[in-house]
């Protein structure tokens, strides 16, 4: 079996405010950068990621893998004309190439809720591309994201997807390795299996989604059950409830020869919608709970600032949850035990790692955590207002004076149980401190999903009392364990930014107006 391996990854927010062009595909930020050939595979084979558990379930079976390219962009509106032309086109160019050579099978690692610019459903372009290069009787099957918008055309198109079966997503080399066992059933049948998909009339708020809580942890359990029961590879992709155009929605679907009936008793269970309504708080509200259980517990409370996760279009960028922190006095009740990150703000980084350069070093209490403190205060600018979903400017950028606690690289490697093993690379990063409240600053985008990001610079997460993590669940895998009570003490806030809590909060224009009701 020769089979050629290629990613595509991208998570448009049709609402945020930054395109992804090419560069943002070099850099990567949340995904490893743009890679090709040898290089990719070998990158790649050990991470948590579909194509690594794709890959070494390859090689167990010992299949060729003829590697094409990798190119993964951190969530943001927009997947630029050039972009995706440039991506498809050398993945169809390496199709061709191995079609001469020799070639069984195409696997794909995609996202499923990439939007670009000339064209909405891009995976399903991307899929139409090669199926018209390979014919009907060359397999494309690929893997998913569980926020894929699942499209009629990527069904119809390819021999089977399969998507991620957790959120926080923690099973993504599993599903790459699930996707070669649908590869092999394909080729054992020698046609595709029977399929079945039913789509859901109305969209499910991120914040819901978590299958650390209910319903959804439920929901994947029974999926398991009936995947056993009917001999089926059921999908459930709840989908990412900020891309504007007419098929964003949810979805379920199935192969085997009982893929109805496991379809239809899995969507009996999850479409009832009244079980799909997250607790939100506003940013004062949520600020004021968190230190009334910080003040009783010796365990840290967690903040989630949602409308600014840049795993969902965010630029990790907005002060609402910042300012409210210092209006309440939290720093200053709990000096240096509340954190907040990260901060995507490469100006002030770079300012703050200059002026620690030019200053004498203090030093640092062991609770602290941090290296190369220095006792005096740099004057800076930290965050922005950008533009949000109502039209609004968010939060003012913070005007303040700052100690520089430490200065990072910004390289490290995640040991968390998502993207485990993963080296990122966010550039000159920074631990700044006003009023006792610690903000870790980068100058690269990632979502806070990791305890390592923290202590990249310095910041010891177990001897906080606040935490705010820019992010919407994806923290939850490496974060809840660190609190008493997960039922209350993670607590998801919304302040002014470009990813809306609620997605009927959104001014939709292409979504048919069935779905935008509230579940």
């Amino acid at each position: 079996m020769n089979i050629l391996i290629a990613g595509y990854q991208h998570e448009t927010n049709t609402f945020a405010p930054s395109l992804a062009d090419w560069p943002a595909f070099c850099r990567g930020d949340s995904f490893p950068a743009y890679q090709r050939g040898a290089a990719m595979q070998q990158a790649l084979a050990p991470v948590n990621l579909p194509m690594g558990g794709f890959i070494q379930a390859a090689q167990q079976r010992g299949w060729n893998l003829i590697p094409s390219l990798w190119a993964g962009a951190i969530p943001s509106s927009y997947v630029t004309s050039e972009a995706f032309e440039r991506i498809a086109g050398e993945v169809c160019d390496d199709v061709r190439q191995a079609l001469r050579t020799g070639l069984d099978a195409v696997y794909l690692d995609l996202h499923g809720a990439a939007v670009a610019q000339q064209v909405d459903d891009s995976e399903g372009e991307l899929i139409a591309r090669i199926r018209a290069l390979v014919g009907d009787a060359i397999p494309v099957v690929a893997s998913l994201d569980l926020h894929a918008n699942v499209t009629h055309r990527m069904l119809q198109l390819a021999d089977a997807l399969v998507a991620y079966r957790t959120y926080p997503h923690i099973d993504m080399a599993a599903t790459g390795a699930l996707a070669a066992q649908l590869l092999a059933r394909r080729m054992a049948r020698g046609k595709k299996e029977p399929l079945h998909f039913v789509r859901f009339p109305y969209l499910i708020p991120l914040n819901a989604q978590s299958t650390w809580m209910q319903p959804a942890g439920r929901i994947y359990d029974e999926l398991a059950a009936l995947d056993q029961q009917h001999a089926a590879v059921l999908s459930f992709c709840m989908g990412f409830p900020a891309a504007d155009f007419d098929e964003c929605a949810p979805m379920v679907w199935g192969y085997g020869e009982q893929a109805r009936q496991a379809v239809d008793a899995l969507y009996a269970s999850a479409s009832p919608p009244e079980q799909w309504r997250p607790v939100v708080l506003d940013a004062a509200q949520a600020v004021a709970r968190a230190l009334e259980l910080a003040q009783r517990s010796d365990r840290p409370v967690v903040i989630a600032d949602t409308q600014d996760n840049p795993g969902a279009g965010g630029d990790s960028n907005t002060t609402g949850l910042l300012h409210e922190l210092l209006r309440q006095g939290v720093g200053k009740r709990f000096p240096g035990q509340v954190a907040l990150g990260l901060m995507f703000d490469p100006a002030a980084a770079q300012q703050a790692k200059i002026f620690k350069q030019n200053q004498p070093p203090a030093h640092a209490s062991p609770a602290q955590g941090a290296t190369d403190l220095i006792a005096n205060s740099v004057r800076l600018s930290l965050g922005k207002a950008v533009p949000t979903f109502t039209g609004q400017l968010s939060d003012p950028a913070l005007e303040a004076d700052f100690i520089v606690r430490a200065v990072s690289d910004g390289v490290c490697t995640l040991t968390g149980p998502m993207m485990t093993g993963l080296r990122v690379q966010l550039g000159t990063s920074v631990c700044l401190e006003t009023e006792g409240v610690l903000i870790a600053v980068t100058s690269g985008k990632k979502q806070m999903l990791d305890r390592e990001l923290f202590r990249m610079v310095g910041i010891n997460p177990e001897a906080m009392k606040i935490i705010v993590v820019k992010s919407s669940n994806h923290f939850r895998a490496d974060f809840t364990p660190l609190v008493a009570t997960p039922a209350t003490d993670v607590i998801v806030a919304k302040a002014a930014g470009p990813m809306a809590a609620d997605p009927a909060d959104l001014t939709w224009k292409n979504l048919p107006a069935s779905t935008r009701r509230k579940p």
